[in-house]
């Protein structure tokens, strides 16, 4: 028997009895090459099994493996230390769970200068994908390779964003053989799962500052391995994040502003409230398919998501945010916007650099570096400053309205976190009353306390 990397599967190839080997891990049969083929993920539990059972076989499956040059060693923190000893007690796999700020970057450079084996290490942004890189070459001395952001240079140590690495992983699954998964919480519901199905890699670190719950969390063990360590900010505010104040200010719609609202909610309620009469445990995402599928719903969805535009930038939110960066005029300061649309109003009326999928990376760098340096004072964003971008001397956040509930608002408080000496942060968050952003707002402080 031979076994072959295909496409981020591996083949089976001339078994003397393929039956009696169909349930091995991961196996199917395919027809189409009448072969067994499986994942590339199994490719440590088939070897094991086929072991067990006394099958010779030939293993074809890895790529020539890159030897990676001598690299710096990484200092790390007791809790980091910590948490790498958890995972290498894990046999090398499971998911680090630590609060924004806490240096999970830094852990996963120094579990792979540890390892020593070529590391593939996935990011979710562009802006991560630099950041990552230029981590890499400050702590080891070693440049890796980058795919992403119109790069394409494969070396033994390569950064890779979520979407090139799916596209790629079918040529390189077999050439790397530890994982590393950052903001690790996207993975376990979506089409994104396949790139870690298709990868070889027996060794796998995942990092989130927010671990989902059941399927997705059963998913990322199998794909990733089950949390090893867990720390929340309160763990290591102080000593290790920067303490900080959160202030939460209620506002009012105005009278033009609350009848829109109420209409459009109101419009929407009713066909909610049919639908849950019939389907009462169903999900959004299901009654959002069922609604698409009639005008009324669909006018109903349509209410829905004019009621969100109007609670992401109303009047008092306007005035509320020139209050607040007139007040903290001399401190570096970082606007949480729900969409991209409110992102570029605030920067046109306030004259902020905006931060968005759109602005390209050279003038992305050149607007973080400037902030960095104080000669920017502030920054807007509507995602792309939520998750991993290390900036370390933003001081007072303003979120201003959100659109992706309790994990996106422990990511924006933890770009506050990073810390330095006599640093206070500061956090402002923007609440309408008497609307749905009341009950969100509990939702996101419990979560920050949990």
């Amino acid at each position: 028997m031979r076994l072959l990397f295909d496409q981020g599967t591996i083949l089976l190839r001339d078994p003397s009895s393929p039956a009696a080997l169909s349930d091995l891990p991961g196996a199917l049969w395919d027809p189409r090459v009448g072969a067994l083929r499986c994942p590339a993920r199994f490719h440590q539990r088939l070897l094991a099994e086929l072991g067990r059972r006394g099958v010779q076989f030939e293993d074809e499956v890895a790529g020539p493996a890159d030897d990676l040059p001598t690299l710096r060693p990484t200092d790390l923190r007791p809790y980091q230390e910590a948490a790498l000893a958890a995972w290498a007690l894990a046999d090398r796999r499971g998911i680090t769970v630590l609060p924004t700020g806490s240096g999970k970057t830094r852990l996963a450079i120094a579990a792979i200068t540890r390892t020593r084996v070529p590391t593939l290490c996935l990011v979710p942004t562009r802006v991560l994908l630099d950041q990552w890189a230029r981590a890499i070459h400050e702590c080891t001395g070693f440049s890796p390779g980058l795919l992403g952001d119109g790069e394409h240079r494969v070396e033994s140590i390569t950064v890779a964003t979520f979407e090139s690495g799916w596209r790629h992983m079918r040529q390189l699954g077999n050439r790397f053989r530890l994982l590393v998964v950052d903001e690790t919480h996207h993975f376990g519901t979506g089409l994104r799962d396949e790139a870690l199905d298709m990868s070889i890699a027996p060794l796998r670190l995942g990092l989130t500052a927010t671990p989902p719950a059941g399927r997705a969390a059963a998913r990322l063990t199998e794909l990733i391995g089950p949390t090893v360590y867990e720390l929340h900010v309160d763990d290591l505010t102080g000593e290790f994040l920067a303490p900080f104040d959160i202030v939460v200010l209620h506002l009012d719609l105005t009278q033009s502003e609350r009848a829109e609202y109420q209409a459009l909610m109101t419009t929407f309620r009713e066909v909610m409230r049919r639908f849950l009469a019939i389907s009462p445990d169903a999900t959004w995402q299901e009654f959002a398919q069922a609604a698409a599928k009639t005008d009324e719903g669909r006018r109903a969805l349509c209410a829905w998501q004019r009621s969100r535009r109007l609670l992401a930038f109303p009047f008092a939110k306007r005035q509320m945010l020139a209050n607040l960066l007139a007040r903290h005029g001399d401190a570096r300061v970082i606007v949480f916007t729900a969409d991209n649309a409110t992102a570029y109003a605030a920067s046109r009326t306030h004259l902020i650099m905006p931060l968005t999928c759109h602005i390209g990376r050279k003038e992305r760098e050149r607007a973080l570096t400037l902030f960095r340096e104080g000669k920017l004072r502030a920054l807007v964003s509507a995602q792309v400053l939520n998750e991993g971008l290390d900036v370390p001397d933003a001081e007072v956040g303003i979120v201003v309205a959100g659109s992706k509930g309790e994990r996106e608002h422990v990511q924006r408080v933890g770009r506050m976190l990073r810390p330095r000496p006599g640093k206070r942060a500061l956090v402002y968050e923007l609440v309408v009353r008497a609307t749905g952003e009341v009950e969100q707002a509990r939702r996101r402080r419990n979560a920050l306390a949990a």
